[in-house]
């Protein structure tokens, strides 16, 4: 098992976060997403959960009872803690931890924080330097909040179905949970700049991010379109376009995007079609893309995908394989150094995920293996002052 620089150790924190702490107080997804991102720079993030865990533990499946292949990545850099929010003492180790953290956040429903008075206003007043961030599938001032919002409805509330349904005739969920992963992005950044307000004014804040909204303006960047203007229609043709696909070769598929006039043109003469860059169709395919597109499948069709990547590389023309997503994962060639392997201490080898962003004096790290459920519970609660008779006491029992 080949193992990086980044192999994790529980070595002492790094990055551009290093000294912040986060108490992460969230399940699934969305939430634990954010706060990977906040660990992987850096911050001492601890993962409260309850004596089930949190359902991300299971989700997809896995080599570990307590750790799926999606866990694996999602939870690393981060502490877990198991408490039972309902009782008095657990709660009250809760709120001193939060006494010692920089930053919460937290995807409960608002009406569940509120009966574990958990709620920004019962703890947020007591702690004017806390980043109190919560993220919910609809806006506090909608109503909605507490909704049960799953990726699946919110994909649905913000028009991904009826785009995919604009562009391929069926009416679709894209294929991977774009509106956990956009929402989690957006509380990462939204907590990042709460911590320079901070900072620069010694002031904590409530910051809430909605799930609706934050995938809505994510769709519309470019979907807004002519509807910027009262009256325009919404809707970026080039993407709402059933030919914008992978194309087919003689023996596989092809990515190619001629997007410059010099690029369609020096495709068509190289190719011998130069009499369709005269057709209107192909003068109008900004307006209407589909019969260009569609010209352009047919013509790739009539060679292998080898061949078209020379071609496209002699004339500068942006193109690409179409490999499988097991076929990145496999090849180091096709995932470019973006996966490594590692060696869990409950699970044994597993693929680790790389941070993006790459810090010149700061970088990002993975410096802690995910852990089991309520694996730091002793170690955490006895760093804000407890006893290990009143750790004993909040023990939580936990899935073997």
């Amino acid at each position: 098992m080949t193992e990086s620089a980044s192999t994790p150790s529980s070595e002492p924190a790094a990055g551009p976060l290093a000294g912040i702490r986060v108490i992460e107080l969230a399940t699934v997804i969305m939430a634990p997403y954010a706060c990977q991102i906040l660990g992987d720079l850096g911050a001492d993030v601890i993962k409260v959960e309850a004596a089930g865990g949190d359902h991300s533990r299971v989700m997809g499946g896995g080599p570990d009872p307590q750790l799926s292949g999606v866990a694996l990545n999602l939870h690393r850099n981060k502490r877990s803690v198991t408490l039972d929010l309902h009782d008095p003492a657990a709660r009250a180790a809760f709120l001193k931890l939060a006494d010692t953290a920089d930053v919460l956040v937290t995807n409960f429903r608002p009406r569940a924080l509120k009966k574990l008075a958990l709620d920004y206003e019962s703890i947020g007043a007591q702690r004017p330097g806390l980043v109190y961030c919560e993220a919910h599938g609809f806006s506090l001032e909608s109503g909605e909040a507490d909704l049960p919002s799953y990726d699946d409805i919110v994909q649905a509330a913000t028009g991904i179905p009826a785009l995919t349904e604009a562009a391929t005739e069926a009416a679709n969920y894209v294929p991977t949970i774009i509106g956990d992963k956009v929402t989690g992005l957006t509380i990462a950044y939204a907590v990042l700049a709460a911590l320079i307000h901070r900072m620069t004014t010694g002031e904590g804040q409530r910051v809430e991010v909605p799930m609706f909204d934050a995938v809505l303006g994510f769709n519309l960047v470019e979907h807004l379109s002519r509807a910027a203007v009262p009256g325009g229609k919404a809707g970026y043709n080039r993407i709402l376009n059933p030919f914008r696909r992978p194309h087919r070769t003689k023996d596989g598929y092809v990515a190619m995007l001629p997007y410059s006039d010099k690029s369609w043109s020096d495709l068509y003469h190289a190719v011998g079609h130069e009499h369709e860059l005269s057709d209107p169709w192909f003068r109008e395919r900004l307006q209407n893309p589909r019969p260009v597109y569609a010209s352009l499948g047919k013509i790739l069709a009539t060679r292998t995908t080898a061949e078209w990547l020379d071609l496209a590389a002699e004339l500068g023309i942006p193109a690409g394989p179409v490999p499988s997503i097991d076929d990145i994962i496999d090849d180091p060639a096709q995932h470019r150094g973006v996966l490594s392997e590692h060696e869990h201490p409950a699970v044994g080898p597993y693929r680790q995920i790389a941070p993006p962003a790459r810090f010149d004096r700061s970088p990002a790290s993975v410096r802690r293996h995910a852990p089991r459920l309520g694996e730091d519970t002793a170690e955490v609660l006895r760093e804000i002052g407890l006893s290990e008779d009143e750790i004993g006491q909040l023990a939580v029992p936990t899935p073997r």
